[in-house]
């Protein structure tokens, strides 16, 4: 490796230059919504760390900070929902990752199959219900078993070096509508 890339040794890096070397890696955006049963109102986040896991049972996985107050109310619901965020809404993303108030006062969204919160204007959703929790430090990993699909034709949220961006020539891509078993 070159001396200039390996600049810190790993031994003594604190989390703020973790922080930054990892925004060196773009990503898309989610927000997990759901319907708090205690209250019956939406409940949102905003997440950065989202992946496939499997096929074959449909997995996907995300991150949540264990300090997070959302995903508690969240995980309480039979199933929510892994919106996938288009260039459109960073203004959902900011609302939902703001800690207390009311996230959804200037959301708009329709029901999933389930009732979960699909956010308007998103690139895609993954209607999920929760397989299991795995601890990870300061955060939690969740893997979730996707019931549900959609995709839509818009441009996705990027997320790098601490801002939002989005793609410059991104083809549409088909509708995609379907129930997983």
């Amino acid at each position: 490796m070159h001396d200039s890339i390996m600049n810190e040794s790993t031994d003594t890096f604190d989390a703020r230059a973790m922080r930054d070397v990892l925004s060196h890696f773009a990503t898309g955006v989610v927000a997990i919504t759901g319907i708090d049963p205690d209250g019956d109102k939406p409940v949102g986040l905003a997440a950065n760390s989202f992946t496939s896991v499997s096929l074959d049972p449909p997995l996907v996985a995300f991150c949540v900070a264990r300090t997070s107050s959302s995903w508690p109310r969240i995980r309480t619901a039979r199933r929510y929902v892994v919106n996938i965020l288009s260039e459109a809404q960073e203004n959902v993303c900011r609302s939902l990752a703001a800690r207390g108030g009311n996230k959804f006062a200037d959301l708009s969204w329709s029901p999933s199959p389930s009732g979960a919160p699909v956010l308007d204007n998103g690139l895609a959703w993954l209607e999920a219900e929760l397989k299991a929790e795995h601890d990870a430090g300061d955060h939690v990993i969740v893997v979730s078993r996707v019931r549900h699909i959609h995709a839509g034709g818009e441009a996705p949220l990027i997320f790098y070096k601490g801002k939002y961006g989005r793609v410059e020539h991104f083809p549409l891509v088909e509708t995609i509508t379907e129930s997983v078993r």
